[in-house]
C-alpha cells in the first residue's frame, strides 16, 4: 500500500488532502464562493468583467413563478434547465426541440424523450427544493440559451454540447481537457455520467489522450472517431477567458469551464471553486507537476 501511494507521489499526482489544504484553502476566500457557487450571480459577475457567456432567458426563484412557465417556453425554440447552485451536471435537462399548439407543449430532449409542461414544472420544483443544490439549500432554476455545437465537435461527441476544462493557478492555465458527450452521458459532458475525458497539449490545443470511466480509449465510443484528431479552436482564446477568471471571481485555484458555440465562439459556462482531479487522468499527468 505504502509503496503504491510513494509511486503516485513520485508521478505528481495531486490528492484531495493536498489539493484542499495545499491550494483551495489557502488561495481561495470562502467569502467569494458564492460568486461562483450561484450561476446566476456568475452570469452578473461575467457581464462587469465583459466575459461572455449563455444567456438567461427566465429564471425562477419562487414556485409562483412557474404560473408563468408555459408563456416563457412558447417564445423558445430549444433552451436548458439547470439548478443554479447545481454540480456535476445533476438537475440538467437540455431541450432541443419543442411542440407547440394552442392546447399544450411538449419538449424533446436530444434522446427523443418528451417532456409536458407539468413534467417540467415537476423538476423545476425540485430544483427550488434544493434536490440538486450543493449544499442542500433552497435553489433557483435557470432556462437558459442552448448553446449550438461548433462544427469541430461534430464528429468527436454524441449529441450534447462538448466543454472545456482549464485549471488555472494564480491566473495562469497549467492543464486543461475536454469533456465529451457520449449516449450514456445523455449528451451531457460531465465524466460522473459518461462522457469522455481527454486531454489538451496545453501549448497547442491537441488532444493528447482520452479515457472513459477511467479507462484509457483511443476512439469515441459511440462515433467510433480517433480523439486525437480534435484540435480545438479558439485555443489562445480559451486560455485568456480562463486566466481572466482569476480576477473575475478572486479566486486562486479554479476550474473554467468553456463551450464553443457555433456563431459565438466560446463562452464561459461555469467556473469552479474546487475543481476535480479526473483532470489528471485525462492529461496522464500529475498535477504537483505543473503546479510546483
Amino acid at each position: 500500500m505504502f509503496s503504491y501511494f510513494r509511486k503516485l507521489r513520485e508521478a505528481g499526482v495531486l490528492g484531495i488532502n493536498e489539493r484542499v489544504g495545499g491550494y483551495i484553502l489557502p488561495l481561495n476566500n470562502r467569502k467569494h464562493f458564492p460568486i461562483v457557487d450561484d450561476k446566476v450571480l456568475t452570469e452578473q459577475k461575467a457581464i462587469e468583467f465583459n466575459v461572455p457567456m449563455p444567456k438567461n432567458y427566465y429564471i425562477i426563484s419562487e414556485n409562483f413563478h412557474l404560473r408563468s412557465l408555459e408563456s416563457e417556453i412558447r417564445k423558445l425554440d430549444s433552451f436548458v434547465i439547470k439548478p443554479s447552485a447545481g454540480a456535476m451536471g445533476n438537475g440538467i435537462i437540455l431541450i432541443t426541440k419543442i411542440e407547440k399548439t394552442e392546447d399544450s407543449i411538449t419538449c424533446y430532449n436530444p434522446k427523443g424523450k418528451a417532456f409536458s409542461i407539468r413534467d417540467i414544472s415537476h423538476h423545476i420544483s425540485g430544483i427550488l427544493s434544493g434536490l440538486y443544490s450543493l449544499s442542500g439549500h433552497s435553489d433557483k432554476a435557470m432556462i437558459q440559451e442552448l448553446i449550438f455545437c461548433h462544427d469541430v465537435f461534430e464528429r468527436f461527441s454524441y449529441k450534447g454540447i462538448p466543454d472545456v476544462r482549464v485549471i488555472v493557478h494564480k491566473g495562469k492555465p497549467v492543464m486543461a481537457m475536454t469533456r465529451l458527450p457520449t449516449m450514456e452521458s445523455d449528451g451531457k459532458a460531465n465524466l460522473h455520467q459518461g462522457a469522455i475525458g481527454c486531454g489538451i497539449n496545453l501549448e497547442t490545443g491537441q488532444v493528447t489522450y482520452g479515457v472513459h470511466k477511467d479507462i484509457p480509449i483511443t476512439h469515441h465510443p459511440d462515433t467510433g472517431v480517433d480523439i486525437t484528431e480534435l484540435h480545438i479552436p479558439y485555443w489562445e482564446k480559451i486560455l485568456e477567458m480562463a486566466a481572466n477568471c482569476y480576477q473575475m471571481a478572486h479566486l486562486g485555484y479554479l476550474g473554467a469551464d468553456i463551450i464553443l458555440d457555433q456563431k459565438r465562439g466560446p463562452m464561459l459556462l461555469e467556473v469552479n471553486a474546487r475543481p476535480g482531479l479526473a483532470i489528471q487522468t485525462a492529461n496522464k499527468c500529475g498535477l504537483l507537476k505543473v503546479l510546483k
